[in-house]
């Protein structure tokens, strides 16, 4: 669907059913945090998928049997520059966001952003109250809050 370079890294965007993303807002998003992370180099790909795949990948490699917002990746190793693949559930990113009372576009951003920061290495507690207080999501937040206050990038917006 799209591609974007900026800073020696790459972004993929996909959504295999051909329908439309906000790819500015998600790239502004990612760019957001591999800057603010430092991250020089490296390659992500995010997938945007409907229920029945997103669930089949959780079973397959996961083994949990239910429709998760997001999925992620790491594929790289200390040392090598920044590699992962994630899948955003494009079913409950609109349950999510209608729950919320958020926009579809700022849901999609703040879960590829999520998947981003777990690639990194970011991780989370189960429970909701702890979850809420922790770095990824208060880092997920604050790049979200950029990203919709038109404050984005400092520098170079990928294409």
């Amino acid at each position: 669907m799209g591609e974007a370079a900026a800073a020696g890294w790459t972004l993929h965007l996909n959504r295999p059913d051909g329908g439309l993303l906000p790819s500015q807002k998600l790239r502004q998003g990612v760019a957001l945090v591999l800057e603010e992370e430092g991250v020089q180099d490296g390659e992500l790909s995010i997938t945007f998928l409907e229920d029945d795949p997103i669930r089949e990948l959780n079973r397959r490699y996961l083994n949990h049997d239910w429709v998760p917002d997001v999925l992620s990746f790491p594929l790289h190793q200390d040392g090598y520059p920044l590699h992962g693949d994630i899948y955003v559930g494009l079913g409950q990113a609109a349950r999510q966001a209608t729950e919320h009372g958020v926009p579809l576009e700022e849901e999609l951003v703040r879960l590829s952003v999520h998947g981003v920061l777990h690639v990194l290495g970011y991780d989370h507690p189960e429970d909701m109250a702890s979850r809420r207080a922790s770095s990824l999501y208060r880092i997920q937040e604050r790049v979200v809050r950029k990203v919709f206050s038109g404050d984005g990038l400092t520098g170079g917006d990928p294409r």
